[in-house]
């Protein structure tokens, strides 16, 4: 390893690659002369491994990683190297196999870390080594057992070894949110001094407040005027279900990156969702200034990729992604999909790749427009009364059950049609007799 900074290229070739836009598919946002991007940093294959139970394999994270790449994902932070041989193989597949989005390795402010990292990261087209330490008086005192200025200079000599191997250097002070202000902004001075060029504010534990975070963020710009240099960043855990909500928070007060797993997997109650936060700034651009580069339509498919290779289900009622997320069984949310879908809808199912898009769930709450539709996209025709007499049928069927399936509702409109056949024979017969 070379101890010249100029010689710190064999990672990254140069930082700006990573800010520039790799495609037009957002254009009309991008080129908006007030909308700034949103570096998206996807730590699936780091954090959301850390999620119990779950182990990727080589041939896994590379899948992922080339499919996040597809879906033009700036930075994707694929492991922890220095946790064992087969980690460090791994990162370094995805580093060879990952092009056009930058790769990411994980680090301990530790000598042995950064240079395993940055040997992981050598066949990479462009390269970031993720430098951390304790920043909370908690984790000084039960964890790591170090002073103020023993991570002072843990934070300093961390930095500036990854600055050997790449100049794409992201710094973090853990358990930012429950430390003390003032020693963040110092820990994040030297880091800055050493060479950082993006500063992540992580909320290690997800307790943190999304206006508590919000003045947090500001008043590092304010009182660290040169971290306007670096690329701020916020890393969000979910133990109280504020991820998504921190994030954007984070956004709004100045942050520039956000760090992501999709389905939200994770340490504990996992990461910010992936899906979530870019869905959330593509709906609310024009009121945040904001844009990523990220195509939406990807988002199913990786989706569903994760949940395969990790084993963890994505709930129904997950956002965006889950198996409801799109399914109506309310009688008043069916009559008003039907009528313009934006009536109960504020995404659109297509645009992130959702293999069946709007769906109306036959329940005990349907009302006759939903039975009405559904039976249309079935083709099911029902001659004279016949309707009325197969949403009487279905309403009891319904009373008793979930959902009623397509299979049992063409058997309830084929006794209705079967119970009108006989009816208007019978009828035919009176007046053949009469």
């Amino acid at each position: 390893m070379s101890n010249s900074r100029s010689s710190a290229s064999p990672v990254s070739r140069g930082r700006n690659r990573v800010l520039s836009d790799r495609s037009t598919g957002d254009r009309a946002i991008a080129e908006r002369a007030d909308s700034e991007r949103v570096i998206v940093l996807d730590t699936t294959l780091r954090d959301g491994e850390q999620a119990a139970g779950v182990c990727f394999s080589v041939r896994d994270k590379v899948e992922i990683a080339l499919r996040l790449a597809d879906m033009r994902v700036d930075v994707i932070e694929a492991g922890f190297p220095a946790a064992s041989s087969g980690e460090a193989d791994a990162v370094s597949a995805v580093a060879r196999a990952v092009r056009g989005s930058t790769v990411c390795a994980l680090a301990r402010a530790a000598s042995c870390d950064i240079d395993a990292a940055g040997e992981a990261l050598r066949d990479a087209e462009q390269g970031r080594i993720h430098v951390f330490v304790n920043s909370s008086d908690i984790h000084l005192a039960h964890q790591l057992y170090k002073d103020r200025d023993d991570v002072l200079a843990m934070t300093r000599a961390g930095v500036a070894r990854a600055r050997h191997f790449t100049d794409d250097v992201e710094f973090s002070p853990m358990d930012a949110t429950r430390a003390d202000p003032e020693f963040v902004e110092a820990v994040v001075r030297e880091a800055l001094s050493a060479g950082a060029t993006t500063i992540n504010i992580p909320d290690t534990v997800g307790c943190v407040l999304p206006h508590r975070l919000e003045t947090m963020i500001r008043a590092l710009f304010e009182r660290v005027p040169e971290v306007g240099e670096a690329v701020v960043s916020f890393h969000g855990q979910d133990d109280l279900g504020l991820a998504t909500a921190n994030t954007i928070a984070a956004v709004r007060a100045g942050a520039r990156q956000v760090e992501l797993a999709v389905n939200g997997l994770g340490e504990r109650a996992g990461n910010t969702a992936l899906e979530e936060v870019v869905m959330a700034l593509r709906v609310h651009a024009v009121d945040l200034g904001v844009h990523t580069a990220v195509d939406p339509s990807g988002i199913c498919g990786i989706s569903q990729l994760i949940e395969e290779r990790s084993g963890v289900a994505v709930p129904l009622n997950k956002a965006v992604v889950g198996g409801n997320a799109f399914r109506h069984a309310s009688g008043i949310h069916q009559d008003g999909v039907i009528k313009w879908r934006k009536n109960y809808e504020v995404l659109d199912p297509a645009e992130i790749g959702h293999a069946t898009g709007s769906e109306i769930v036959l329940g005990k709450l349907s009302g006759r427009c939903g039975f009405a539709e559904r039976l249309r996209l079935l083709e099911i025709e029902l001659p004279g009364d016949s309707f009325g007499r197969a949403f009487d049928a279905f309403q009891i069927v319904a009373d008793g059950q979930g959902e009623v399936r397509d299979e049992e509702l063409r058997r309830i409109c084929s006794a209705a049609a079967a119970r009108e056949t006989e009816s208007l024979q019978g009828d035919t017969r009176e007046r053949s007799a009469g």
